[in-house]
């Protein structure tokens, strides 16, 4: 995509929004922030960002005008995607974005993307000292601090991105397709926004939906809806992870042992007394984490060595 021609709404003045509008400008693309607080300062909002030069803020009221005028409009993850003014853009035929669908877009190198309801800071922060201590470039981003956007312009094809990503951004996403994605369980959560517990599994997901058997899509063999949608609806080569017991492809806890089987043979990985993360509730994130890392390339003796 030519960046340079496009003229970009993006929704949202907060922390994803800003870092959306850094990473336009970055591209050479003509950005509008718009928030429907009136009562933001419009040079408040542009004093968050590295270049405000030619950024047009909009506060309060969106015009048919503006919608008319735009051809991508970025959504930060906060708003939801019925808002009223988001229904005037998606009827307009304005092809509506999340931050991870623009960083995904224009960011490059490999991408582990790890969602679920919950565990999944614990997880992607394991994950990124694991990539970290095999490969020469890593980035950490998502809800675990930078947004994803503020990485992706310096990314190389060298770079590792491992993203902690939300229901939230997962609605909004378009081509995105992780190297690696993760679902971690899916408990009732966020139902005011995704107002059915139906709604909520198949927005998480959605982390695979791009994905093909080139790709791997870590799940939790103990969570029942995981489970059904693994063995039946993954388009990814799935691989498991428990703390219950032996899975057909992934990492598992067997007594105080976490084990690594491919399908044929069986291998220790760790005592769970060993590790450094303590507490059974952790026993499924390192078999998360064992299971994303080996997926993403990472040797044996590596992983151990942190968790």
């Amino acid at each position: 995509m030519d960046w340079k021609t496009q003229k970009v709404l993006v929704a949202g003045s907060g922390k994803s929004g800003i870092g959306a509008t850094d990473l336009l400008k970055k591209v050479g693309a003509e950005v509008i922030i718009y928030d429907g607080n009136d009562k933001l300062k419009e040079e408040d909002v542009l004093n968050k960002l590295e270049n405000k030069e030619d950024v047009k803020v909009i506060l309060g009221e969106l015009e048919d005008s503006v919608i008319n005028e735009i051809d991508i409009m970025v959504l930060s993850p906060g708003i939801a995607t019925d808002a009223p003014f988001v229904l005037r853009v998606k009827e307009a035929g304005v092809p509506i974005w999340g931050e991870i669908e623009l960083a995904y877009v224009i960011g490059k190198g490999k991408l582990a993307a790890i969602t679920g309801t919950n565990g999944k800071t614990t997880t992607t922060a394991l994950v990124g000292e694991i990539m970290a201590n095999y490969y020469d470039k890593v980035d950490v981003v998502g809800n675990i601090g930078n947004p994803y956007t503020t990485t992706a312009f310096e990314s190389t094809d060298d770079t590792v991105t491992v993203a902690e990503i939300s229901s939230f951004q997962l609605e909004t996403i378009h081509t995105f397709k992780p190297d690696v994605s993760a679902v971690l369980n899916i408990t009732p959560d966020h139902l005011n926004r995704h107002h059915t517990m139906e709604c909520y599994e198949q927005t998480k997901e959605m982390i695979a939906a791009n994905q093909t058997k080139q790709d791997t899509c870590v799940l939790n063999y103990d969570d029942e809806r995981l489970r059904e949608f693994g063995e039946n609806k993954c388009k990814a080569s799935v691989v498991w992870f428990s703390s219950n017991g032996k899975v057909p492809v992934g990492a598992y806890v067997d007594g105080d042992m976490i084990k690594y089987t491919d399908g044929t043979s069986t291998q220790d990985i760790i005592n769970v007394h060993d590790m450094n993360l303590l507490g059974k509730h952790n026993y499924e994130n390192v078999c998360a984490a064992v299971a994303i890392s080996k997926a993403a390339g990472v040797p044996d003796d590596i992983i151990v060595n942190q968790v």
